[in-house]
């Protein structure tokens, strides 16, 4: 294997991903249980009576370390609960025979050190959120896991929302720094209900109606309380 972690995202088609992993875990003697997806440069890994899944992704230019990812089908849709970069294909391997396994998260910690996770997720994996819930936690946190770190600004409209309790009742979603909120638990854009939330330009929050420009305001929160006052009546709680 000459793949190193310097190695740049091109090196890494053709399921020589898999193979590394495949070959690591050989070497320690691990059974990995592979996803039947088909092998690009992501490797995915997934015990199906569990619903838990495990994410790879290989060393690039920006980040010279795999990326594991790791997620239940619970509620739905395997959202991420906890993640983290480690140079080590072994700590990778690790990670995902424990996690695969049925493992908790601290255990899975304690065989794969790189793995971080927030209090929420604990909670979570004890006692499963709502989809709405949930989707607030993942939305909320993605500020404390590179790459999903890099819009504070969007992080601080959904913390201003998240204050009020009419929305935290909908399932809010973000998309080319918009942030809006669905009647869905699925966030789906048909079920999206009230005004849309924006970044606008020189640090002013912008409030929209998907095609108009309504207000601008200096700050978050005042940008969600016009979201609030315009709500129908009686809307939610997301299902």
């Amino acid at each position: 294997m000459n793949f190193g972690v310097g190695s740049g995202g091109s090196n890494w088609g053709g399921g020589a991903l898999w193979a590394l992993l495949k070959h690591t875990a050989e070497r320690l003697g691990v059974v990995l249980r592979e996803s039947d997806e088909e092998r690009g440069v992501v490797a995915k890994y997934v015990d199906a009576g569990s619903g838990r899944r495990v994410t790879v992704y290989p060393p690039d230019e920006r980040r010279r370390a795999f990326r594991v990812n790791l997620a239940s089908d619970l509620p739905s849709n395997f959202p991420r609960l906890a993640g983290g970069w480690t140079a080590d294909p072994a700590e990778v391997v690790r990670a995902v025979a424990a996690w695969t396994s049925g493992a908790g998260l601290e255990e899975t910690k304690v065989q794969a050190p790189c793995i971080q996770f927030r209090p929420w997720a604990l909670v979570h994996e004890r006692e499963p959120f709502s989809g709405a819930e949930l989707e607030w936690h993942l939305q909320l946190d993605r500020i404390h896991f590179p790459p999903d770190d890099r819009y504070p600004r969007t992080h601080a409209l959904l913390a201003a929302a998240y204050a009020q309790p009419v929305l935290r009742r909908l399932t809010p979603a973000t998309s080319m720094m918009n942030v809006w909120f669905s009647t869905s638990v699925r966030a789906n854009w048909k079920t999206h209900v009230g005004h849309i939330l924006w970044m606008h330009e020189k640090g002013v929050y912008g409030v929209h109606d998907g095609s108009e420009l309504i207000a601008r305001f200096d700050t978050p929160e005042e940008a969600v309380a016009l979201v609030v006052a315009t709500l129908p009546e009686g809307i939610g709680p997301a299902r």
